[in-house]
């Protein structure tokens, strides 16, 4: 087992250092010719010498922050909607018929297409924003949740049945138990959906968040302050994703 902690460990830091590589030789590549020379600072050097500065006057932490809360906001909201949903199109044959193409339909619509509509339904950009990371992560969440309980035998159903077992207890006991690794997928994949989206959705109308910390940095030429806050939102999503995956190995059966 250690051993195999190892090899991750090595495979990742390796690859790691490729993708270092690749982007010291792209800084390298754009300082060399004269045409490119103003965008050196995309590169490794000038990159690595803003971390201090924008981390000391708390620009990151603040965007970051920011960004994490309508995140989370808007992934609340995904899953009390998204689970609900899931659990009708998998237990009700006629819901599902009905409801299949029209979500089929809304999951192929882009969230950002959402943007307009959301901006003069909702009083603040705020609101709109954390709209489309709704939008975005509700429909992972339900078709993984529907799919799992798809998965389910419908023994179980009867035999609680004549148990007595309420609609409730069926919840409790054999519905949530059973879908949890479904759902826990569901939301992983949400997740990373959401944090894609809520980038660009931050460019506009808002003055906060990582999103508009590129789009203010683009602005004002502060190349390496731009490549400070991509990095960030890498760690940030990397981080968030391996925690997703440890809650699925921590509360998923499938890995018990």
């Amino acid at each position: 087992m250690f051993g195999a902690i190892i090899a991750r460990a090595f495979y990742s830091l390796f690859g790691l250092s490729i993708l270092f590589g690749l982007w010291w030789y792209g800084g390298w590549l754009l300082e060399s010719n004269p045409a490119t020379m103003g965008f050196a600072d995309f590169g490794p050097g000038p990159t690595l010498d803003a971390i201090p500065y924008l981390f000391g006057e708390g620009i990151i932490q603040e965007a970051s922050m920011t960004s994490g809360s309508r995140l989370g906001i808007g992934l609340f909201l995904a899953i009390v909607t998204g689970i609900p949903i899931g659990i009708l199109m998998g237990r009700s044959k006629v819901f599902k018929k009905l409801s299949n193409t029209p979500f089929q339909f809304l999951r192929m619509v882009s969230p950002l297409s959402w943007e307009p509509i959301a901006v003069i339904a909702l009083p603040t950009w705020n609101q709109a924003i954390i709209f489309l990371i709704s939008m975005a992560a509700v429909w992972p969440i339900a078709f993984a949740t529907a799919a799992g309980l798809a998965k389910l035998d419908p023994a179980w159903f009867k035999v609680a049945r004549n148990l007595g077992a309420t609609w409730l207890d069926v919840l409790k006991e054999i519905i949530l138990p059973a879908i949890a690794f479904d759902v826990l997928t569901g939301i992983r994949l949400a997740l990373g959906v959401a944090w894609i989206v809520i980038v660009p959705a931050e460019f506009l109308g808002i003055t906060s968040g990582l999103g508009y910390t590129i789009q203010d940095s683009r602005e004002n030429l502060e190349y390496a302050s731009l490549a400070v806050t991509i990095l960030v939102i890498g760690v940030i999503g990397f981080l968030m994703d391996g925690i997703c995956l440890a809650a699925i190995r921590r509360f998923s059966w499938h890995h018990k």
